[in-house]
């Protein structure tokens, strides 16, 4: 089976072997490929080590050449061990017309992430077009803000290497004009970086999985460190800039995801689900939780607010898109989630937030993916010896002291 070969390949890299070539060549094709991303690229670049990203560009060296005619994998390696080293901008800023600035395609990171480059670019690029390049979901998140342009991008979450690799194609068009630059934030359209989409001279790569070492800093943290040490524009921040939901509520208002990004290992069990519903209603406040895009995460709000026993008239269920509900979030007084976009959302709004943080593979990806934010928040940190009754305890506690509810 194709995953059975995803985990030897994944072996060789964690011991720092190098992987026979039939292996790699045999994951990516055609179905093998969910495989090769899900088990292998996942896993790397969600234990944040340096020398896993040395390993992770050979890898995808050879699987881009063996995929895509005409590419040749050692000189794709050499690119990106160029464009990997830090470098400052000493450009005539005014100069600039285009800034095209990659998506990392998941909500969350392109909030916790490439918010902060946009807000950084149109501070430093003032004469410039700036361009969000991703999808309209993702590009949602800023349509109301007039500095922000679209260039779309799909990239397929399944499929071949050979088409994830098309999401990038026609943008190559968008950089033949003079006077434009790059910015990718370690983004999957490019593959992290190793898939050219423009010169060596326009690009700007944020090697995120590497950038900060072994210290304990947050992406968003670590990302305005980048800004400044690349673009000197001190201060930029994560923001959002959705065209405002028409929706009302009373308050105290708390909004909820239980969205956990296709990852059942970040969630904590239905009871958890449904305790915490009823807890929140019963402490006074108003409710709007998210049901995400259908499916299971549906049915699962479903089933918590019967079994919570909720009352019709304090709680609100949204069915719409991403963006709607980020602007919601930022209208709340409390956001409660798992670890997922909405956090990050919560956290670039300033509003206060609860995040239960469960599923991580590794300490630094749970330093680097906790939200940072000005306002007050509680991050309830699962380990596996927890029981989800210990985890729901504190969690209660944590709405307690985040809101006095009447």
């Amino acid at each position: 089976m194709s995953s059975e070969l995803a985990r030897q390949l994944l072996g060789y890299c964690l011991r720092g072997e190098k992987w026979p070539d039939p292996l790699l060549q045999a994951l990516i094709h055609d179905d093998s490929a969910d495989d090769l991303f899900r088990i292998v690229v996942e896993r790397m670049a969600d234990l944040f080590e340096p020398r896993l990203c040395d390993a992770y560009a050979e890898l995808f060296s050879e699987a881009i050449a063996g995929a895509v005619p005409g590419y040749d994998s050692a000189r794709l390696l050499e690119r990106y061990n160029r464009i990997r080293r830090p470098r400052k901008f000493t450009g005539d800023a005014e100069r600039i017309a285009t800034v095209l600035v990659l998506s990392r395609v998941t909500l969350g990171a392109d909030v916790a992430i490439t918010s902060v480059i946009l807000d950084g670019a149109k501070r430093r690029f003032t004469n410039a077009d700036i361009v969000f390049a991703g999808s309209r979901k993702a590009w949602e998140m800023f349509a109301a803000d007039p500095r922000i342009a679209h260039a779309p991008v799909s990239y397929p979450r399944s499929g071949s290497v050979r088409d994830r690799l098309a999401a990038a194609d026609h943008l190559t068009q968008l950089f033949s004009a003079p006077d434009s630059i790059v910015i990718d934030p370690d983004s999957r359209i490019t593959q992290l970086g190793v898939l050219p989409v423009c010169s060596e001279e326009q690009c700007y790569f944020f090697e995120s999985r590497c950038y900060g070492g072994e210290g304990e800093e947050s992406l968003s943290a670590l990302t305005r460190r980048w800004m400044v040490e690349t673009f000197g524009m001190q201060n930029a921040s994560a923001y959002i800039a959705p065209h405002q939901s028409e929706w009302s509520f009373l308050r105290p208002h708390v909004s909820i995801s239980l969205g956990v990004g296709e990852n059942p290992a970040k969630r904590i069990s239905d009871d958890f689900e449904q305790s915490l519903l009823a807890h929140v209603i019963q402490r006074g406040a108003h409710i709007t939780i998210d049901k995400g895009a259908g499916g299971e995460e549906a049915e699962r709000v479903e089933r918590a607010l019967r079994a919570s026993c909720a009352p019709s008239n304090r709680v609100q269920v949204w069915e719409g898109s991403f963006a709607g509900f980020a602007s919601i979030i930022e209208q709340s007084d409390l956001y409660i989630g798992y670890d997922s976009a909405g956090q990050h959302v919560a956290a670039a709004c300033g509003v206060p937030l609860i995040t239960v943080f469960a599923g991580y593979p590794s300490p630094r990806m749970f330093y680097r993916w906790r939200p940072a934010s000005r306002a007050a928040i509680e991050v309830i940190r699962v380990e596996a010896t927890h029981s989800p009754q210990e985890v729901l305890s504190e969690t209660l506690r944590a709405v307690d002291r985040m809101i006095k509810f009447a």
